[in-house]
């Protein structure tokens, strides 16, 4: 069953963003015809994505062994706060609601950090921040900015402190678990509103990153949820390791371990059941989707994509070094949209559509991401089937639940 935090398509069908849906439906249905007439495509519609990544910074105190985005940390791209703020505004206006601070290096580290969370709480936008901990005091002064549809998640991996430096790599010896973990009970106590998550990718034995062996972490997944739930987080999320093919994209691949994929499994779930035995008085287990179908055998069935992947005009990767289709894809030439001030003015923002359409026509996400647990490959499938439909009127408007993180 999908967690209602994966149900792309409910969130797509709330009322206060339903409109973005039915316009990019009639777009592509437009566009389809007049391919089919032979005659020349309408131009994309001036919408925005509903919700973005947003790479602050490409600046990292972390060595992370497995870090994904390892080619791109502490470069010398820049963003220009000024557009970026203008793109934000105007992406607001066509239909932006949630960004999440994350990738390609520490958002804390970004200079305006606290200044820029409050500036998208001011304009009205949900916010959350994936962080590595390491700067707690300044996710202290963001969280004030924050309210209940929020949310913070600090990337820890670990329950122990040998184990968190031998995979974190951290470059301050002052930087250790427990000095992140104590921020958490202050950020509770200073705004109770937003949600604390503990962040855990499961590393299996074999794993590597461009042929280094990562740290197993499989022992530590009881630890690491028990000490979440003393420590006041509101839940811990376990999710498993991707990697990087050569091809730029992220997959899950389980047959690179160094025993029998079965037998690995089986500890992976013996270790999360002992975990979801601490669940309750507030504090919750997540298993993520990728992780529960590695359990049961199904992830394969989230490889097989369509053609055209819709959730680019809904969901975007904006960077210091461009603007994305998607996170499985950040910093990979062929995935590019547009430039890093992708939406800072009108013209800019018509570039940007071209851009999308192109995209749209020339990656193949049938092939491109045919290795890729894909998340969004329901929802992928579910707005493919609405563009064939002969229907003028297919997208069914559903509750709002104002969650619009995608």
């Amino acid at each position: 069953m999908t967690h209602a935090i994966h149900d792309f398509s409910a969130k797509l069908r709330q009322p206060a963003v339903a409109n973005t849906l039915v316009t990019y439906v009639a777009w592509r249905k437009a566009v389809r015809a007049a391919e089919a007439a032979g005659e020349a495509a309408p131009t994309a519609p001036e919408i925005s994505p509903i919700s973005i990544n947003l790479d602050l910074t490409t600046a990292c105190n972390y060595r992370c062994t497995h870090c994904i985005d390892w080619d791109i940390l502490n470069t010398k791209h820049r963003l220009a706060e000024e557009d970026l703020r203008s793109s934000i505004v105007l992406m607001r206006e066509r239909g932006l609601r949630s960004v999440i601070l994350i990738g390609g290096g520490e958002p804390t580290l970004y200079p305006g950090f606290v200044g820029f969370v409050g500036f998208l709480k001011e304009l009205g936008i949900q916010v959350a921040v994936v962080s590595n901990g390491s700067r707690g005091d300044r996710l202290l002064e963001a969280a004030r900015h924050m309210d209940e549809r929020d949310w913070i998640r600090l990337s820890l991996d670990s329950g122990t402190n040998e184990l968190f430096r031998a995979m974190h790599k951290p470059t301050s010896s002052d930087v250790t678990l427990e000095s992140i973990v104590e921020w958490i009970p202050k950020i509770k106590d200073a705004n109770p509103l937003p949600r604390l998550g503990f962040s855990y990718i499961i590393i299996w034995k074999g794993a590597s990153r461009e042929e280094n062996e990562l740290h197993e972490n499989i022992h530590e997944i009881e630890l690491a949820t028990k000490l979440a739930k003393h420590w006041r987080f509101d839940y811990i999320s376990l999710k498993p390791i991707l990697e990087r093919q050569e091809s730029g994209a992220e997959v899950m691949d389980p047959s690179k371990t160094e025993s029998d994929t079965k037998a690995v499994v089986q500890r992976i779930r013996a270790e999360v059941e002992r975990a979801q035995e601490h669940a309750g008085d507030g504090f919750e287990v997540y298993v993520s989707t990728n992780l529960a179908m590695l359990e049961d055998g199904s992830w394969k069935n989230l490889t097989a994509q369509p053609k055209t992947c819709h959730m680019q005009a809904l969901r975007q990767v904006l960077t210091p070094m461009g603007l994305y289709n998607c996170p499985a894809h950040r910093g990979v030439e062929k995935a590019l949209i547009g430039p890093k001030a992708a939406y800072k003015d009108e013209a800019t923002a018509r570039t940007t559509a071209e851009g999308l359409a192109g995209i749209l026509k020339s990656f193949d996400a049938s092939h491109e991401c045919r290795e890729v647990s894909c998340l969004y490959n329901e929802v992928n499938w579910w707005i493919e089937r609405m563009i064939e439909d002969p229907r003028d009127e297919v997208v069914e408007v559903g509750a709002e639940n104002e969650d619009y993180f995608l």
